[in-house]
């Protein structure tokens, strides 16, 4: 889960597994398996970062 925030400055979470794709139109949109489209604040470099950081504590909370 992420954390990322709507263009009114709203901050909500994302399942980042559920994430397809993500596209700049210039606003950042966030595509997700179900098919909804979310737009957000965030930058696809940031929203990338974020998933990794992610992964990396849900993998060191694993071992």
């Amino acid at each position: 889960m992420i954390k990322v925030k709507r263009l009114n400055e709203k901050e909500f979470v994302i399942n980042s597994d559920l994430i397809e794709f993500i596209e700049e139109t210039p606003d950042t949109v966030i595509t997700l398996t179900t098919g909804r489209k979310v737009v957000v604040k965030e930058s696809v470099d940031d929203i990338i970062e974020k998933v990794i950081d992610f992964k990396t504590k849900t993998i060191k909370y694993i071992k």
